[in-house]
């Protein structure tokens, strides 16, 4: 494909068919994803290939008490997970609350599931002392998962990025046998998907892209 078609094409693939996704696919998108830029070249990444259906659906599993928050928090009206607004709700209320089989079942219908760690012994976290978030660690991983998936759109595959399992991460480092120096970045289920998507519904540039200033006239060619 041409790399403008794959990047308008590439959606959050949450549906699979029964298709396999062979080694040799898999090893092919990893080796064209590697490539993916990160500070120093230093390639803190790490994925671990999950196959086995038990093991894949103990993530789902862990990935359950943070979609209970999740839909708690959207039914109250609430940006969910969101840092600088904490919860109204309360935890009877979030703990009492299903999310739906859609949220956890791509964990356990993809033929494979990639974990992605990364050494927290590289990274440099430019904004560890700014008095917010930080998140400019990130970028040493999350050009690389994005590179999983346009390399698995490439090849007739889908994927979606999710993190809703990183909330138990000590559990999932328990299951994985991660080493205490990594994260887990994010949980990435990979599979033939249902539904090749042509054409995603995105916000026009003049939208989001000003000129000299973040208040400045909107950017357009």
């Amino acid at each position: 494909m041409e790399l403008y078609d794959v990047m308008r094409t590439t959606p959050a693939a949450r549906e699979y068919t029964d298709d396999p996704l062979p080694d040799d696919v898999l090893a092919r998108i990893l080796d064209n994803a590697r490539f993916a830029p990160t500070g120093g070249n230093r390639q803190g990444a790490r994925v671990i290939v999950v196959r086995d259906k038990g093991t894949r659906s103990a993530l789902a599993d862990l990935a359950l008490p943070a979609a209970r928050r999740y839909m708690a928090q959207v039914a109250n009206g609430e940006s969910p997970w969101n840092p600088l607004r904490p919860p109204r709700v309360d935890a009877s209320t979030i703990e009492a609350t299903e999310p739906p089989a859609a949220m956890s079942a791509p964990f356990r219908k993809a033929p494979v599931v990639l974990v992605i760690c990364l050494d927290l012994g590289v990274v440099a976290a430019i904004d560890q002392d700014l008095d917010r978030l930080s998140v400019t660690s990130g970028a040493s991983v999350y050009p690389f998962v994005w590179n999983i998936l346009l390399a698995a759109r490439n090849e007739g595959y889908g994927g979606v990025l999710t993190t809703m399992a990183v909330a138990e991460e000590p559990r999932i480092k328990g299951l994985l046998g991660v080493p205490d120096a990594y994260a887990v970045a994010a949980v990435v289920p990979l599979g033939k998907p249902v539904r090749q998507v042509t054409k995603l519904r995105r916000r026009p540039v003049a939208e989001f892209a000003t000129r000299e200033r973040f208040d400045g006239p909107p950017f357009g060619a």
